[in-house]
């Protein structure tokens, strides 16, 4: 098994915490790239300037900031690194995001910040486990 690529998805939660630790470890492993991705709510599309500038200026800086803590992780490492900060719901882009990428695997955590959304809808890695064809590592 060759793996080149390996797609670690984050939200911010502890268990995106463990995936980013064993997706470092992989990626020294295989000798690969890790391409770290975030993915955050959809940009509001009813509202007048200037409060829709402020808006994704407001998500795009939390976004910004939830991804600081994985990415020291990543230059304290010396893992080879990718960022992606892409707008919408985690079940559809990391499957897309893992595609069009060409990733060998999916490292990410069992369960995320929204515990009770995944009750409802079916946790983000199921939904990932169900809709991409690439091997999928989850971590407690």
């Amino acid at each position: 098994m060759e793996v080149k690529k390996i797609l670690n998805p984050v939200d911010g939660s502890d268990h995106s915490v463990h995936s980013t630790r064993y997706a470092i470890e992989l990626a020294r492993l295989f000798k690969a790239q890790v391409i770290l991705l975030h993915c955050h709510a959809k940009f509001p599309i009813v509202m007048a300037e200037p409060y829709f500038q402020q808006a994704i200026n407001d998500i795009s800086k939390e976004s910004e900031t939830l991804v600081e803590p994985f990415q020291e992780m990543l230059d304290t490492s010396g893992v080879d690194y990718d960022i992606r900060i892409l707008e919408g719901v985690p079940g559809d882009k990391i499957p897309e995001v893992a595609k069009i990428e060409k990733v060998d695997l999916i490292v990410m955590g069992s369960r995320g910040v929204t515990d009770l959304t995944g009750l409802i809808l079916g946790s983000v890695a199921h939904q990932v486990l169900h809709r991409t064809d690439c091997p999928v590592f989850i971590s407690k």
